[in-house]
């Protein structure tokens, strides 16, 4: 069978067979509905009456706390007042220990009262009240206060309101004291009100149903409430008629309901099924307005919507996978900072649709925020080179973000987060910290934080979500390992060319440097002076006063020969006390001037070690000058060795300068012993002009050398062992 005939065999099914077996159960049903309706009418209405008188008494209870707290009676006098004034209670009275009144409202309603905690009263209750004892420190009652609301005819018309039927208020016998119902119906409460035990149900003569209540803790009125029984007239009748009236139009619409039922939702799973073979490009006719037709619409638009997001889905994918390739190549194939964040930055504004971005770094030096890249800004920033913005930490929104490391996110206005004067201007916001994972310790010493990445005002003027925020997060965590192991890199790196005890340069980045600038000096033509330091006696400074202290002479001296050098020039720890610096571009009288200069350093001041201990400390300098004392930075090297070794010879506290390396036979330049700067005379024999003859000389090995002194008388010999000399 076919839908259209299974919904109309259905249809006739459903609406006829109800139709004729409901004919004969009509009746009984409606009329037990309706007894049912009037016994939930009677359930709201009695529930409404407890919460009503519950809330009362939940009013007189806490002003009665109120007033009980108040130790000052006059102060008490006037609290009743205001009580009483603001309409929160009728009367307050104030009894002492023996029951005599100290105080009692001029309005207070006659006796007996119903006591919302313990409901007993003698008679019809005037009023309820709620009572609190005061007691002393002992536990001693000394008085107790009473705060009391007239049961009245507004009170019962109050009630009635709240529950929408009538409710009377019941002496000890069961007669109307207080009643909203009408004089037709009263009487028929009360008498069926007689009949019940407890909070029982009764319908009373007139169709009314009613049921009692209280007096309870938390109800203490005794209480009748009723609300009209369910109206039987004509109900039979009417329903009769409906029910044939339904079956006829039920015969009649079946096949009409079926064919334009059906119609659409074949289309419809016509659709479905292209939709689920993968073509989005399909649509259903829509028809007419009702729930099938709104159904082939929401299937339209569902259709529209989903190949809108696929096709975005698909290229965002195919983005984020290009911008984390090369984001992954950048991190794990380069050691260069700047570019690590420049992709970075641009990765997260692809990712998020930002306008421009920022990435600042924690400067441990200053303590300030320090920008490293920037994408843009434009006007928004208020410096043009993002090096030249500084934020402290903990200022602005930035340095709260690096300050706790937590990410923030929203848009800019007066009552947003406040954006220092060095912060770029916009609309939106998203920043993100860089914490790397494990970092426990970054707030011990410093921020939270060792960076912060910021983008803004996102593409169409919405705010950044939280989407885009934990992109950003990913993004700054794998970014912040990255940044740390560059730092450390760079740090081992410096470490590996440092000297552990001075922070100098070491022998390694010596070597290094030393050829560096020989090759510059020679391929521009200029000089280089080489100075070789040596301690005066630093042995005996060690003996004296341990390795500590000669550490420490070590150290200070260090910092004064880097005090007493330009940007440009290098101090290197050769080993042991002995130190080398180079003066790149320097002659022989510039080199005599820093040489002075260092040696008056080092003697005018005693080393201070401990509170009183002064260490005095001398050295001694050797100067050579490349070309004009080698013609290869181990040459240049070596003359100043020799030259600080004549300085020692001298009576140590001294420099020397090395004697030019005169011009053999054969074109081997020789270098000679260092003689004291003043009795060098330049002009002399031994100032001999450099020539090729003599750079190739130096090409030569031991043989030509040693061939070249025998030819001219001079001794030669190898040159003794550093280590074997003595200081």
């Amino acid at each position: 069978m076919t839908l259209r005939g299974r919904l109309t065999s259905a249809f006739l099914a459903v609406v006829l067979g109800p139709v004729l077996l409901g004919a004969v159960f009509v009746g009984g049903a409606v009329d037990a509905l309706g007894r049912d309706r009037a016994h939930e009418r009677l359930d709201t209405a009695a529930g409404a009456v407890r919460t009503a008188i519950g809330e009362l008494c939940a009013r007189l209870s806490a002003s009665a706390d109120a007033l009980a707290v108040l130790p000052d009676p006059a102060q008490r006098a006037v609290l009743a007042d205001l009580v009483v004034a603001r309409g929160l209670a009728t009367a307050v009275q104030v009894v002492d220990a023996t029951g005599a009144p100290e105080l009692t409202s001029a309005n207070a309603p006659a006796t007996p009262w119903a006591d919302c905690a313990a409901p007993s009263p003698q008679g019809p209750p005037r009023a309820l009240a709620a009572r609190v004892e005061i007691r002393d420190g002992t536990g001693a009652r000394v008085a107790a206060v009473y705060v009391t609301q007239a049961v009245d005819e507004s009170l019962v018309r109050r009630l009635a309101a709240a529950t929408g039927g009538g409710v009377t208020l019941l002496d000890d016998a069961g007669a109307a004291v207080r009643s909203t119902e009408t004089t037709a119906d009263r009487a028929g409460v009360t008498t069926s009100v007689r009949w019940l035990t407890g909070e029982g149900t009764a319908v009373a003569d007139g169709g009314r149903y009613v049921r009692r209540l209280g007096p309870a803790p938390g109800q203490p009125l005794p209480l009748a409430v009723s609300v009209p029984g369910p109206d039987r007239r004509d109900l039979f009748a009417v329903l009769s008629g409906i029910v044939l009236l339904a079956g006829a139009l039920a015969v009649l619409t079946a096949a009409w309901l079926a064919r334009s039922t059906t119609r659409p939702l074949a289309e419809l799973a016509l659709a479905a099924d292209r939709v689920a073979g993968g073509d989005l490009d399909v649509r259903v006719p829509v028809r007419g307005h009702d729930e099938v037709a709104r159904l082939g619409g929401a299937f339209n638009r569902m259709t529209r919507e989903t190949q809108a997001y696929v096709q975005a889905l698909t290229a965002g994918r195919d983005q984020l996978r290009r911008n984390l390739r090369i984001l992954g190549e950048t991190l794990s194939g380069t050691h260069d900072l700047d570019r690590i964040l420049r992709v970075l930055l641009r990765t997260a504004m692809a990712a998020t649709g930002a306008r421009a971005g920022l990435v600042l770094l924690h400067d441990p030096d200053t303590g300030h925020l320090v920008g490293r890249c920037a994408d843009g800004l434009g006007e928004r920033a208020p410096h043009a080179e993002p090096a030249a913005l500084r934020i402290a930490v903990g200022r602005g929104l930035l340095g709260s973000v690096a300050a706790t490391a937590e990410p923030r996110r929203g848009r800019v206005h007066p009552d947003g987060a406040p954006l220092c004067p060095e912060e770029p201007r916009c609309l939106t916001y998203v920043a993100v910290p860089f914490c790397p994972p494990g970092d426990d310790a970054a707030g011990e010493t410093g921020p939270a934080a060792t960076g912060v990445l910021a983008l803004y005002d996102r593409l169409g003027a919405d705010d950044f979500d939280d989407v885009d925020l934990g992109t950003l997060r990913t993004f700054a965590g794998q970014a912040a390992v990255a940044v740390e192991n560059v730092r450390v890199h760079e740090e081992a790196q410096r470490l590996s060319l440092t000297d552990p005890v001075t922070g100098l340069w070491n022998y390694r980045y010596l070597q290094e440097s030393i050829r560096r600038e020989v090759e510059r000096a020679s391929r521009f033509g200029r000089t280089l002076a080489v100075l070789v330091l040596d301690l005066d006696h630093f042995k005996a400074v060690n003996d004296t006063y341990g390795h500590a202290v000669g550490d420490a002479v070590l150290v200070e001296f260090a910092r004064r020969v880097r005090a007493g050098l330009r940007e440009v020039d290098l101090a290197f720890r050769q080993g042991g006390e002995e130190f080398v610096v180079l003066l790149p571009e320097t002659d022989t009288d510039g080199a005599a001037t820093v040489a002075e200069r260092l040696g008056a350093a080092v003697r005018d001041s005693p080393v201070p070690v401990a509170d009183r201990l002064r260490v005095p400390v001398t050295v001694s300098i050797g100067i050579a000058v490349y070309p004009r004392h080698g013609a290869s930075a181990q040459r240049v090297l070596d003359a100043a060795d020799e030259a600080v070794y004549a300085a020692k010879a001298g009576g140590r506290d001294t420099y020397r300068l090395c004697a030019p390396a005169p011009v053999l036979a054969g074109g081997v330049r020789k270098t000679i012993p260092a003689v004291p700067l003043m009795e060098l005379d330049l002009n002399s024999e031994l100032d001999v002009r450099l020539n090729p003859v003599s750079v190739a000389g130096e090409a030569d090995g031991a043989d030509d050398e040693e061939a070249a002194a025998t030819a001219t008388g001079v001794p030669y010999g190898p040159a003794t062992p550093r280590q074997t000399r003595g200081r």
